[in-house]
């Protein structure tokens, strides 16, 4: 069975990752979101915002956690595997940044693809920081952007995922999925 890698991405605070853990409880196979814990762990070591103070640094970590996470789905028995971001989120961070990006990200955002791509609108609605998230809405609209130009640049077709409660959300990407055939279980 080659198992279909499908991400779920978008600026910060969209509701990604409570689509994942709806994901999770659902039966379904995740990847969680690896920057929350590089965040803590800086944080851990007197650093406050890692990507901040080191971009590089951060990314270059980043990038290599969800490249283990890519490489670990060739060992699981599963139809699909939900990412919490993709790959091509750390050179749109960097972008952001107005960082150049590495070119070892850069290969990786290139030579790791993903078969199917959803991308989370910001919502003010639901919009809150945290001890990790430390952005404006202002700056996820801005992040966001740098999204869709680096996927649509790596030619990824982007599914916007429509706002709604967390079921909505998730029938609607199930629905997709099915549409396309990449799911034949019942949800």
């Amino acid at each position: 069975m080659q198992t279909k890698r499908i991400v779920i991405t978008g600026g910060p605070g969209t509701g990604k990752t409570t689509i994942i853990d709806q994901l999770t409880a659902s039966g379904y196979a995740c990847m969680e979101e690896v920057s929350r814990q590089i965040t803590l762990e800086a944080q851990n070591n007197g650093i406050d915002q890692l990507f901040i103070q080191d971009p590089i640094n951060f990314s270059t970590q980043l990038a290599h956690g969800r490249a283990r996470h890519f490489q670990q789905v060739e060992q699981m028995n599963q139809e699909v595997v939900f990412f919490d971001r993709g790959i091509p989120d750390v050179p749109a961070y960097l972008n952001f940044a107005k960082t150049t990006i590495p070119e070892e990200i850069r290969d990786l955002s290139t030579n790791l693809r993903y078969d199917i791509v959803f991308i989370v609108n910001p919502w003010k609605a639901i919009y809150t920081s945290d001890n990790e998230r430390y952005e404006s809405f202002d700056l996820a609209l801005e992040i966001h952007q740098h999204l869709i130009d680096t996927y649509t640049s790596l030619h990824y077709n982007l599914i916007e995922i429509p706002f709604g409660d967390v079921t909505t959300r998730v029938n609607f990407i199930i629905s997709c999925l099915k549409k396309e055939n990449i799911l034949q279980g019942q949800f």
